[in-house]
């Protein structure tokens, strides 16, 4: 009688918690152990429960309150779904403005967003891979930074593994920053091999690049570049100024400008100017790009 009083006032005892949490493939006792270190006030009687309620639910699910009973509690592990947002990362997109608009929708603040990625990525910009995810409502932002910088890291790895047989991050930056610059500057997929065959050319040559899609770094992602920008701005990202690549990539990559960046098209060019048509007109003299220049002014 004593027990089972016992027993029923400690199903009520109270559980803190978080509305979103993890839970990790295994075992209950396992389970419970991984708990346990995250702060949780469980026992092995919280076990014993749980295999009567029946098998946890694995992965991010949706616990919706901060406290309940710990019956309730070991329910929900058991019982709950996770409430999934989509977020995508557009390519060419910066960090600042995606991380501006998931604080925006998914309640989160930007600042920290940016704190745990610079925490979990070796890379300054790119660290995500341009694709669409799926996230649990209520995810923290070091959760949901370490979740895409990990998901993303996990691709690259297997692109490099792939095409070089290893995977150097610094190594790897060099072709994020190339694919960025693609990324930005390419009208299409049908010319990025043609935009990296002319970066790789000009780096060849000890040209500077002089593209206008490297000043569109963070903050000025969407920014027409101007020429007070061009003279103003002393980074790396201004190739106007700059010898050589940017120090790291400039926005988030697409697979088909990786692939770009890993394979140029083998051609002789050194410039391209925008037509009337929006897309480019590659030319191997200063003397062609020159007429490019003057048919494209005519057009407008």
């Amino acid at each position: 009688m004593v027990l089972i009083i016992s027993l029923a006032f400690y199903i009520t005892l109270p559980v803190k918690t978080t509305q979103t949490l993890y839970i990790p493939q295994g075992s209950i006792g396992s389970i419970i152990s991984h708990l346990t270190k995250k702060g949780y006030a469980l026992s092995p009687i919280d076990s014993y429960l749980l295999r009567l309620l029946g098998q946890p639910q694995h992965g991010w699910i949706f616990i919706g309150k901060k406290e309940l009973n710990r019956i309730d509690f070991l329910h929900k592990l058991t019982s709950s779904k996770a409430m999934i947002s989509k977020v995508t990362l557009i390519p060419g997109e910066t960090l600042e403005n995606f991380f501006g608009s998931l604080a925006g929708s998914l309640h989160l603040d930007k600042e920290k967003l940016m704190h745990a990625y610079q925490q979990y990525s070796p890379y300054p910009e790119a660290g995500i891979y341009a694709d669409t995810y799926y996230v649990p409502v209520g995810i923290r932002e070091k959760q949901l930074a370490h979740f895409l910088v990990k998901a993303s890291e996990h691709k690259y790895k297997h692109l490099s593994n792939t095409i070089y047989g290893s995977y150097d991050p610094k190594q790897w930056q060099k072709i994020l920053t190339i694919a960025s610059i693609i990324q930005k500057e390419a009208a299409n997929t049908k010319e990025m091999p043609l935009v990296s065959s002319v970066i790789y050319n000009r780096l060849h040559k000890g040209m500077r690049l002089q593209m206008d899609g490297t000043l569109n770094y963070g903050k000025y992602s969407h920014i027409k570049v101007t020429p007070e920008r061009i003279k103003d701005d002393n980074t790396t990202f201004n190739t106007y100024k700059h010898k050589g690549l940017p120090d790291s990539p400039i926005g988030a990559v697409s697979l088909d400008a990786v692939k770009a960046a890993v394979k140029p098209a083998q051609t002789k060019y050194l410039y391209f100017m925008k037509n009337a048509n929006g897309t480019h007109d590659f030319s191997k003299t200063f003397r062609s790009h020159r007429k490019n220049i003057q048919r494209a002014k005519r057009s407008k």
